[in-house]
């Protein structure tokens, strides 16, 4: 069977839809790289030619203060989370405000039992003097999405999804995907997704038996949105586990509909690099020559 046709690709070489696409959470489960580790491997993945791919190293609050003996080298652009909501928020960019980092996103979780209007109150007084830096709220999986949602579009953050984790109750159905992603559309909030996205279309994982979302289907359930289809219909597409159509459909996008869907579905992250590139190569997606700098 032949591959797909090639999609829109860009100056780099890498097709539009992939840009940005994968930031780097090296130091999350599953792959738990040490930082020391984690910061030269960022710095390869930006020097390769795959690079226009790789987001931001994203790291935790607390990792900023063992991070500054690892930045001889020069500066690295951050997403930094709080998953400890608001009350981390000021400490960790101070933090960066001592180090040769670039804080391109601030990732901050909604703490449980918070209403939605005492969280951005909080936030924003954390985040005080900084309001250049974007922020992406994690929504929380209960009641408190449409208000987190629709204060998102109020205030002009963004918002991140949790598309898996550790154990199998982190993982959202299909079906509650696609309301989030949805609503996220409907209000005009930019989102990203955490966890889980291990593969570009859908499967189960076999040492698991957890079904994992796959991120290229993310991205079509985002364009779907944007079409102003139905809920069903996104989870329909959230749902679909045939590789070879998923990458089909994802290659046959027009260029105006990949921009208009990355603008929604900005990013996600991936403690593996090098894993979405090669299946990408293998669903005949990148061309040869971006994964020979893989090793």
């Amino acid at each position: 069977m032949s591959g797909p046709a090639a999609p829109p690709a860009s100056a780099s070489g890498l097709p539009a839809f992939a840009l940005g696409l994968c930031d780097d959470a090296a130091v999350f489960p599953p792959g738990l790289a040490p930082l020391a580790d984690a910061v030269p491997a960022h710095r390869r993945h930006r020097r390769a030619r795959y690079a226009p791919l790789v987001g931001p190293l994203v790291l935790p609050a607390p990792a900023l203060d063992e991070l500054a003996p690892l930045l001889a080298d020069g500066k690295v652009d951050l997403a930094v989370t709080a998953p400890g909501g608001p009350a981390q928020v000021a400490d960790a960019l101070a933090a960066a405000a001592g180090l040769p980092v670039d804080v391109r996103a601030l990732e901050v979780a909604v703490p449980a039992e918070t209403a939605p209007a005492e969280f951005f109150r909080a936030l924003d007084r954390a985040r005080a003097g900084r309001e250049d830096v974007p922020v992406y709220v994690e929504v929380p999986r209960d009641e408190r999405r449409p208000a987190v949602i629709a204060a998102l579009a109020s205030a002009g953050h963004r918002a991140k999804f949790r598309t898996g984790g550790v154990t199998a109750d982190l993982y959202p159905s299909p079906g509650e995907l696609a309301a989030a992603v949805k609503a996220a559309v409907d209000a005009g909030v930019p989102f990203k997704a955490t966890a889980g996205l291990h593969h570009p279309v859908r499967a189960t994982d076999p040492e698991t038996g957890v079904d994992q979302h796959g991120f290229l289907n993310l991205l079509l359930a985002t364009d779907a949105a944007l079409d102003g289809r139905p809920a069903a219909d996104l989870a329909a597409l959230l749902a679909d586990r045939d590789a070879p159509a998923v990458a089909a459909r994802v290659a046959a996008l027009p260029a105006s509909r990949v921009a208009a869907a990355r603008a929604r579905f900005q990013s996600f992250g991936t403690c593996s690099i090098t894993d979405p590139l090669t299946e990408l190569a293998d669903l005949g997606l990148l061309p040869t020559a971006i994964t020979e700098d893989i090793r």
